[in-house]
């Protein structure tokens, strides 16, 4: 069907998008900012399949509500932007930016957010499993009782979040950083832990059943009735941990972890000491020049001299 140019096309970005996402259109979209912020806007028919691709800046966007289910954020920011309850299941909102934007009971079901900035966002109540999420920020956010069940979620920063009664089961967190974070009643099971940082953290009821923790750091965290039932523990840091409460730990776990003489531990258990390897690069001044070769000598002469008789 033959699309007709949209009447918002030299709009800014932002009042551009608002007014063809208040109208409930379909539409397609490029932003690019070496062009001072121009988007154009091509609006469909609602017959076509939604598709929405943005990029450029629409810092504290309205969207409360919105179906952008499908939609492509590329590089975009969307700083204190509000999408409370909106529909983005399926979208891609890879290296974007939504520091402090509001995603209460919003579905990101499927999402694609690689490389994404979430830091201190309002995930509460939202739907987010299934998302891929590698190296995405979400330093500080708010997630209390979201979903993020069945997620990939490698390397990861959640440094000081709230995952207060998060769902997180069978989830995928390698090396991701978890410290300082409130997590108590939170569902971890079945989920890959490895050579992740819970340093600092507060795991109180936390379930870690059939989890691994495999070279996790898990040193000066809470995990008062914390349930580690089947958990993989191999090279586990808990060294100076109190998991004297925590619950479903054997000898043949701990004695795979890495502890010492300040971690408590319920019952008889007992703690093997490690030694925890690290990296250390030396860098070595470079060598002083050699000094300047001393010169030659001048070359011995023999001077003949011819006497006449």
């Amino acid at each position: 069907m033959k699309t007709q140019p949209s009447p918002i096309r030299r709009l800014s970005p932002a009042s551009a998008f608002a007014l063809v996402i208040a109208a409930g259109l379909s539409l397609t979209a490029s932003a690019t900012p070496a062009l001072a912020g121009e988007m154009h806007v091509t609006v469909q028919d609602q017959s076509v399949a939604r598709m929405v691709s943005l990029g450029g800046s629409c810092n504290a966007c309205e969207l409360s509500g919105r179906n952008l289910s499908g939609a492509t954020f590329t590089g975009a920011s969307f700083l204190n932007a509000t999408l409370v309850g909106a529909n983005l299941r399926g979208a891609e909102l890879m290296g974007s930016n939504f520091s402090s934007s509001d995603f209460t009971r919003a579905d990101l079901r499927g999402v694609s957010m690689t490389g994404a900035n979430f830091s201190e966002a309002d995930f509460t109540n939202a739907n987010l499993s299934g998302v891929e999420a590698q190296g995405s920020r979400f330093i500080r956010a708010r997630m209390g009782n979201a979903n993020l069940s069945g997620s990939e979620l490698m390397g990861a920063n959640f440094n000081g979040a709230d995952l207060n009664n998060a769902n997180l089961r069978g989830s995928e967190l390698m090396g991701a950083t978890l410290a300082n974070v409130r997590a108590a009643r939170a569902d971890l099971s079945q989920s890959e832990i490895n050579a992740a940082n819970l340093s600092n953290g507060d795991f109180t009821s936390v379930s870690f059943r059939g989890s691994e923790l495999n070279s996790a750091r898990l040193t000066g965290g809470t995990f008062t009735r914390a349930d580690f039932t089947g958990a993989e523990m191999n090279r586990t840091d808990v060294r100076g941990t109190d998991l004297s409460r925590a619950r479903g730990l054997t000898q043949e776990q701990i004695g795979r972890a890495c502890g010492d003489g300040a971690t408590r531990l319920p019952g008889n258990l007992t703690a093997r000491s490690c030694t925890i390897s690290t990296l250390r690069i030396v860098r070595t001044p470079p060598a002083p020049p050699r000094p300047p070769a001393p010169p030659v000598p001048p070359r011995v002469r023999n001077i003949i001299t011819l006497a006449a008789d």
